[in-house]
Parts: structure tokens; C-alpha cells; sequence
């Protein structure tokens, strides 16, 4: 089968039926170490592998995914020298080529890998289907646990019976106890395994893409516990290693049930801290107020410096499900009530850039669909080049949908996966009436784009983030320029 990858455009190919042959000669290669097999290579797993190899232990690590297309590429990638991530981080291709120097890394979609395994760390998605962006009851979304379930069955199924197994999936909390335990036991039972040396943990991630992406697994806080105490004890060692402890102390919680909910409430007290300050944003324009000035007043206050600002809307993969996870386990896990006002932040945030769409509208009415719109910014945050659940997804489809001609531009991006588009990494769109200022990217602030609104010197700027309070003033004599919350 071949697949190319959609970061360098190479086209793969990974014999099938032949990984067996290539893991026992890497494990050949790697006699006497103890063998880590992270499942799942994507945005977590692929940088947790990287970390781990790099680690004081010196572990033989092993990356397993998926035997699809989107897998194949990754695996094929990984083996053939190209590693398949794009960070702004240099410890990213510093820690790879370490790890291909010391021969210590190696990727495969075969479940063998299982088989060899000291410790197994799961690092696969688990999503919340939305079926609208309106969620007024439980119905409106979705967790499916079925390949989740079956992935958590593929290694128990070959895992030696004293294997560790950490979880750092964000999950519904439950779900080690009451979904993964009893799968313990059930296949175990089958395999005349003992299931009391099976050590099964929980140890939530907190990685962050940018500049910082390796750092936010080894030079950060992790919360840890275990199905048991000698569960948490071995998370406990194995963690010691990885990350940098003596700076950044692990914390134990009494039980899983317990890391789980820690992982989506502090998720979801985020999401509804953004949720909160839209509809004040809101009201400041209505009331001809600034939210800015108004938010640096009660900054004053120690006990209030943690208010958000406005801005488009809500990305990534945490913030945008992980209110939804918990409140469905609430209800599906422990028999509790749905947790109304987190599933309501995560509605309001779905919907923050129809304001966006809402002010273009009241500027333009009918017009808005003959426009030519300028995106700064296509990622989901700042200073990075990731477009996961972006909010800027909704708006751009929102005004092709009306007729508007949408240009990209991205200073970390030249394609955008999700639409298969490509994205101007350097500004050359000219006769744009509309620019909408996206993302907070640091280059926004420079000379260059200013030179640029300059020469082109378009009918409105929509500024969402507040990102230039004072900059885009020099504009007003010849541009209209709306920032959201300033009332103007």
C-alpha cells in the first residue's frame, strides 16, 4: 500500500505482514533495555515517544498506529528519517535524530510490538461527536468508546500479565476503573493470566504545541494515580524517568476516577472562563464601552487576574470536548445530573464567531457575499501552526457560503489540512476590502503588516483578539476598524 504524507508530499510504502521481522531485529538491536510501546502517533503520542527515548533510562521505544493510509505514512516516515511533525520547537528534530543516532525508536502498525512490552502508554484520540453547534440537551452530542475499547483490547490481548499500562488519553472520567479494569480481567481470565499484576494507571497529558511543545511533557507538572497503589507506584518510577521531577514535583491523587476528572475540570474551567468574558465582550460594544480597559481595572484585584479577553472563538482538542466528556459521564458513568454550565461554555464558544460574522454583516448587509475577506491567521492559536477545530473553520464558511472571495494567510502555515487548501505563508492577496485579524500571532504587530494594510488599504478591519489596541488607531482617518469589545 502507498500513502503520502500530507507534511513533505513523499510517497510511502509499508509492506504489510512484514513489522514482526523488523521489531525483533530492533529489539535485537536494543538487548538489555526496557521496552516502552507508545500507542498512537499523533500529536501526543509521537513527541511522548520522542521524550521517552531521550530519557535517562534510555528505554527502546516503540510507536504504534493505526494499519490505514494515515498511519502507514507516519510509520514509513518515522523509520525512513523524516519525522512526521511540523513544531516550531528545535528540541523536536533535536530529540529525533538522537533517538535515530542511538537507534532507539522505531514505528510499526503491528500489534507484536504488545508482545515485548515493560510498559504500554495509550495515546490515542477520543472524540465527542457534536451533532450541532446549538448542544441543548445530551442528545446534541456523543462519546463513543468502541475503538477506543478495541484499542485497549489489542494489548491486552498479547501483553505480558505485569505489564504497566499508562493512560494518558483524556478520557471519560470512569473509564480506567469501570471500562478498562473489568477488560482487564475479562481477557485475562480468557489468557489464565493472574489480572492482580496487571498495574494500570493514569497520568493525563498537558502537551502544548509552539515553542515549548517538548517541554510541556518533560519540564512540566503531571497528576499520576493508579487502579491500585502498586499501579501508582510503578507510574510513579516510570514517570521519574521521563520527567524532570526535581523541578517539577509529581502529584499522587487518591485514585483514577480522580486524575480523570482533573484532566477535564481544569479543561473545562478554562472553556468557560473564555465562554464568560464573550458575553461581557459583547455587551461592552453594545454599551459603547472598552472590555480592555474595563479588564485592566479589575486586574488590579490579585484575586481577578486571571480574566480572559475576547477573540474569535475556541480551538484546539481539549477545550472544545473535554466539558463535553465529563458531563456525559456524569450522567453515563455515575448516574449524576449533565453538567449544564460546562456543556453551555462549550456552546457559546462554538458559536463566538458568528459575532464576527454578525458585525461584517451589519457593515455590509447584502455586499458582504461581493467581498474580497483577508484571514491573519488560519491556526487555532498563537504563534503556531496547528488548525484543529479552529473557530476560524466556521467564519470562512460561513462567508463562502454568502459568496465572499476568502484568502488565507498563515506565517506558519502554507496548507490547511482539515479543507485541503492551501495558505499563503507570505502576503501577495491585493484588492482585499476586508481584512480579519484571526490569530495573535507576534509577526501581526510588525512593520511589514502594517505596510501592508497600508498599500492595500482595505474598507474595514475586524480585529477579534484586541490583538493592536493602539496600532490600527493610525488607520481610522481612511479605514473603519472595529475591535471586538471596544465598542467602536
Amino acid at each position: 500500500m502507498n500513502s503520502t504524507s500530507p507534511i513533505n508530499g513523499k510517497s510511502y510504502k509499508v509492506p504489510v505482514g512484514n513489522d514482526e521481522a523488523g521489531i525483533k531485529n530492533f529489539i535485537n538491536e536494543n538487548r538489555g533495555k526496557k521496552i516502552v510501546v507508545v500507542q498512537g502517533l499523533g500529536f501526543v503520542g509521537a513527541a511522548m515517544s520522542l521524550v521517552v527515548a531521550n530519557s535517562k533510562e534510555n528505554y527502546a521505544v516503540i510507536g504504534v498506529d493505526t494499519a490505514t493510509s494515515g498511519g502507514y505514512w507516519k510509520i514509513a516516515s518515522i523509520n525512513g528519517g523524516d519525522l512526521p511533525l511540523v513544531s516550531s520547537d528545535q528540541k523536536v528534530e533535536q530529540y529525533f535524530n538522537q533517538a535515530r543516532l542511538q537507534g532507539n525508536f522505531y514505528a510499526t502498525y503491528d500489534s507484536y510490538a504488545y508482545t515485548l512490552a515493560d510498559v504500554v502508554v495509550v495515546d490515542i484520540n477520543l472524540d465527542v461527536e457534536k451533532k450541532s453547534s446549538e448542544l441543548k440537551k445530551l442528545d446534541d452530542f456523543s462519546v463513543d468508546l468502541t475503538m477506543f475499547k478495541s484499542a485497549i483490547q489489542s494489548i491486552l490481548s498479547r501483553c505480558k500479565e505485569d505489564i504497566l499500562m499508562l493512560v494518558e488519553t483524556t478520557v471519560p472520567p470512569g473509564t480506567c476503573s469501570k471500562i478498562i479494569k473489568p477488560l482487564v480481567d475479562e481477557i485475562f481470565l480468557k489468557r489464565s493470566f493472574n489480572p492482580t499484576l496487571f498495574k494500570l494507571a493514569h497520568s493525563y497529558e498537558r502537551v502544548m504545541p509552539g515553542e515549548n511543545y517538548i517541554d510541556s511533557i518533560e519540564n512540566f507538572y503531571r497528576v499520576y494515580s493508579g487502579i491500585n497503589q502498586k499501579s501508582a507506584d510503578s507510574a510513579e518510577e516510570f514517570l521519574r524517568t521521563v520527567i524532570k521531577t526535581s523541578e517539577y514535583p509529581l502529584t499522587r491523587l487518591s485514585n483514577t476516577n480522580a486524575t480523570e476528572i482533573s484532566k477535564v475540570l481544569e479543561n473545562s474551567y478554562r472553556a468557560m472562563n473564555i465562554a464568560f468574558i464573550q458575553e461581557w465582550a459583547e455587551l461592552s460594544d453594545a454599551a459603547g464601552t472598552d472590555i480592555y480597559e474595563i479588564i485592566s481595572a479589575i486586574k488590579m484585584r490579585p484575586t481577578h487576574n486571571n480574566i480572559m479577553q475576547p477573540g474569535l472563538g475556541v480551538g484546539g482538542y481539549c477545550l472544545t470536548k473535554d466539558p463535553l466528556m465529563a458531563s456525559w459521564a456524569s450522567k453515563e458513568m455515575f448516574g449524576c445530573r449533565p453538567l449544564g454550565q460546562s456543556e453551555a461554555a462549550v456552546t457559546i464558544n462554538d458559536q463566538m464567531p458568528l459575532y464576527s460574522l454578525e458585525l461584517l454583516k451589519q457593515r455590509f448587509g447584502d455586499a458582504l457575499g461581493s467581498k474580497k475577506v483577508l484571514f491573519l491567521g488560519v491556526s487555532y492559536l498563537n504563534d503556531v501552526g496547528d488548525t484543529r477545530y479552529t473557530p476560524v473553520e466556521l467564519l470562512f464558511d460561513e462567508l463562502v457560503s454568502l459568496g465572499a472571495e476568502v484568502h488565507l494567510h498563515d506565517p506558519y502555515l502554507s496548507f490547511w489540512e482539515e479543507k485541503k487548501l492551501n495558505v499563503e505563508k507570505k502576503l501577495t492577496a491585493k484588492n482585499i476590502d476586508i481584512i480579519i485579524v484571526s490569530v495573535r500571532h507576534k509577526q501581526f504587530g510588525g512593520d511589514d503588516y502594517f505596510s501592508y494594510i497600508n498599500s492595500v488599504k482595505p474598507e474595514y478591519i475586524l480585529d477579534t483578539l484586541g490583538c493592536y489596541l493602539g496600532s490600527l488607531e493610525k488607520f481610522r482617518e481612511e479605514i473603519h476598524v472595529k475591535i471586538i469589545g471596544r465598542g467602536l
